[in-house]
């Protein structure tokens, strides 16, 4: 049997009490470094069990009944994202040889559509940079449709888009889909002067797709038992040939990659673990060659390359992370090389304890640089001259918060360079610099309808101070004229993993949230990469607690400071930063009133112990390998959410998982609401929902992800007692 009989639960915030499912324990012993843990809920992990999917419905079922006095609520939000949101709209075209490209929106369709028109000339015949006045609303001369998603997705009940990738000469596209959420793509081919799909189909893939420069072969990469992309291979069009293997990488620590240089001279192979990685390169024009090493894997050393032609010679320019006068450039340092010796690096830029070196983008007439200072992202254009490099500029913006990077910009030769800024106030506004000038030239601005205006508005840093004196950044947004004096509901994102950055950004869906009084706050804790790469190194492995602690140290600044109470604060986070708030859940449940957690991972040593799980060998790098390490394996027991579930009061909690998801497998939250329904004290509401027919990422088609938002934002305010407003 699947369930026990369920018991009844006091109802919540004026929810009717029902019974909640409860889990039959099935002991199963797990022994590592002499340790005996007995799981009574790993049972839950067979999707093809008949009671394993009756258990999962079940809950299902007890979320909804448990949530249903919210149904008005949730579709008051809904109607409130889809208000504010311009449905019938297009992005900013982008210059690809003869045509704009650019994609649209329409209203009462789940996904986009890609299209592309011709490029206008002047009188002489020579080329415009302006991008065309394209109206969403009337029909384009010469516009054609490449593809049209929501035609793709018809009759599925999940749709993602992977590659969508333009052959050099404009006339082959070559796109790839998933229809079920596991990440594994059919890869097709459309032949764009004729509209007609080719008859060549390559099925299994991972999302990308590379084309040769002459359009001859596509270079696509497929994915191990593990779902690690561990292969590229060479299809050359309308051949029945077996496709080539051209590169297959054996060490379960590393990612595979392919892609081209900006230049379109090099395809390039990247290869990399969390640590370390490793470039290979080939002539794009002679695809059927043999990719050479750029610089060999070093243990410990990244590196990534691009192609530049400095003072009229060929050079990779590379960022590494390698020694450099005797120390190890943890934030990393720009070299350049000839393409002919890789290995002979003359520094560009030296290493900063304050700066965090995070990519170069090279053209034909300068150099872009994106970098991190004080916790913001930062961009600078470097001009290139007849002998070698200029004067770089920084770009400059009137934010306290802002997230500036560089968007799509595939020419090599192009003049203007395209960026993307944004705040948690500021809606994305799309530029093109002119670096001859310095002219920002502001292209499009995110509609936002219903008025908006980010004066109502108001965003700031502020500082908690964690348990060993670090101090740990936090992000704040709220509505300009709250009684500042009174604590506010809040909700407290994280996520603190694989340095990753959570910097400031727009969301239409976080204005009802804002418009009801509610403070919009992110814990920048250790573990990510907001304060450059220590800040991640001190969040990983044997000191991964920091960011845990990190966390608890914001929630406890955010209640001194009085932002906030701790019945009135809800803690959100997803997949790594799912095991961040499961954590917490644990070790300081009395600051919360609730725990929002996305296809959390949170029995994190469960699956890092079995190598045959998608992705573990290659996570062994950020959490330690718990197999080999008694160390670790004890250290990672300490903290995982699930073996640490006690018999006390905890906030209530929603996690939501997909059955598909292949990077979290739906097992982790499954058992997780288990263990916590059979253990914890208190009549807080423990709630698991799961998409049945989704993954990582949830559910598919911008409809049912903004009711997928409402959702949580409807539980979330029922949680803090905003429900009726």
């Amino acid at each position: 049997m699947a369930l026990d009989s369920g018991t009844i639960s006091e109802s919540h915030s004026g929810a009717p009490a029902v019974a909640a499912p409860i889990a039959q324990r099935v002991p199963v012993e797990r022994v590592h470094h002499g340790d005996v843990f007995v799981d009574h809920y790993e049972w839950l992990r067979d999707k093809e069990n008949p009671d394993v999917l009756a258990y999962l419905e079940a809950e299902n079922a007890y979320a909804e009944a448990r949530t249903a006095h919210l149904g008005a609520l949730r579709e008051k939000i809904f109607g409130e994202i889809k208000a504010r949101t311009k449905e019938t709209d297009l992005s900013v075209p982008t210059r690809l040889g003869d045509y704009w490209y650019y994609s649209r929106s329409y209203e009462g369709k789940q996904y986009g559509v890609h299209c592309r028109c011709p490029i206008a000339t002047d009188a002489e015949g020579i080329d415009e940079w302006t991008p065309p006045p394209l109206d969403a609303q009337t029909e384009v001369a010469g516009e054609e449709v490449l593809l049209d998603s929501n035609e793709l997705a018809e009759g599925q009940e999940f749709f993602a888009l992977g590659a969508f990738s333009i052959s050099h000469d404009g006339n082959l596209l070559a796109y790839s889909v998933d229809t079920t959420g596991d990440e594994r793509y059919v890869l097709r081919f459309k032949d764009l002067r004729t509209g007609e799909l080719l008859s060549d189909e390559i099925v299994g893939t991972a999302p990308g797709a590379t084309w040769s420069l002459d359009g001859s072969h596509v270079f696509y990469q497929t994915v191990d038992e593990s779902w690690r992309p561990d292969t590229v291979w060479r299809h050359r069009l309308g051949s029945t040939d077996p496709d080539t293997k051209v590169f297959h990488e054996p060490d379960e620590r590393y990612w595979v990659s392919i892609g081209a240089s900006r230049s379109e001279k090099y395809l390039m192979i990247w290869l990399g673990s969390k640590i370390t990685s490793e470039g290979w390169v080939l002539e794009s024009d002679n695809p059927e060659g043999e990719f050479r090493v750029l610089l060999p894997r070093r243990e410990g050393v990244e590196y990534s390359a691009e192609h530049a032609v400095i003072g009229g010679a060929d050079r990779f320019l590379i960022l590494h992370n390698d020694v450099v006068d005797g120390a190890k450039a943890e934030n990393f340092v720009l070299a350049e090389a000839p393409v002919d010796d890789p290995s002979n690096l003359t520094t560009l830029i030296g290493h900063r304890d304050d700066v965090r070196l995070e990519d170069i983008d090279c053209f034909r007439d300068h150099l872009v640089l994106s970098y991190r200072r004080e916790a913001l992202t930062r961009i600078a254009v470097w001009p290139l001259t007849e002998s070698g490099y200029g004067e770089r500029r920084e770009l400059g913006f009137d934010l306290e918060l802002f997230a500036v990077g560089v968007g799509s910009n595939p020419e090599w030769t192009q003049p203007t360079l395209r960026i993307g800024l944004t705040s948690f106030i500021t809606p994305m506004q799309v530029f093109d610099y002119v670096p001859a000038t310095g002219e920002l030239l502001l292209r499009k601005e995110q509609p936002v309808l219903g008025g908006y205006d980010a004066n109502d508005y108001e965003q700031h840093r502020d500082w908690a101070v964690a348990e060993d004196g670090t101090r740990i950044p936090i992000s704040l947004v709220r509505k300009k004229g709250a009684d500042t004096g009174t604590p506010a509901p809040l909700l407290l994102y994280g996520y603190g993993s694989y340095e990753a950055s959570i910097d400031p950004s727009f969301s239409v869906a976080r204005l009802s949230l804002l418009d009801r009084g509610v403070v919009f706050a992110v814990a920048h804790v250790r573990g990510g990469g907001e304060m450059g790469r220590l800040w991640y190194e001190h969040g990983k492995t044997l000191r991964k607690k920091n960011t845990f602690t990190d966390f608890v140290s914001c929630a406890r600044q955010l209640i001194d400071t009085g932002v906030t109470t701790a019945d009135r604060m809800v803690a959100d986070g997803g997949s790594a930063g799912g095991l961040l708030v499961g954590a917490v859940a644990n070790m300081a449940p009395e600051l919360f009133a609730g725990i929002l957690a996305n296809v959390p991972f949170v029995d994190p040593l469960t699956s890092i112990l079995d190598p045959s799980l998608p992705l573990t060998v290659i996570e062994w790098d950020e959490w330690g390998n718990p197999l080999a390490d008694k160390d670790v394996y004890e250290y990672m027991k300490s903290y995982a959410p699930y073996e640490n579930v006690e018999a006390k009061d905890y906030p209530a909690i929603l996690a939501i998982t997909s059955l598909n998801d292949t990077r979290v497998l739906y097992v982790e939250p499954a058992k997780w609401i288990a263990a916590l329904r059979a253990t914890a004290t208190g009549d807080a509401p423990l709630l698991l929902k799961t998409e049945m027919s989704a993954g990582h990422g949830g559910v598919s088609g911008r409809y049912e992800k903004w009711r997928e938002v409402a959702f949580e934002f409807a539980w979330m305010l029922d949680t803090v007692g905003l429900a009726e407003v």
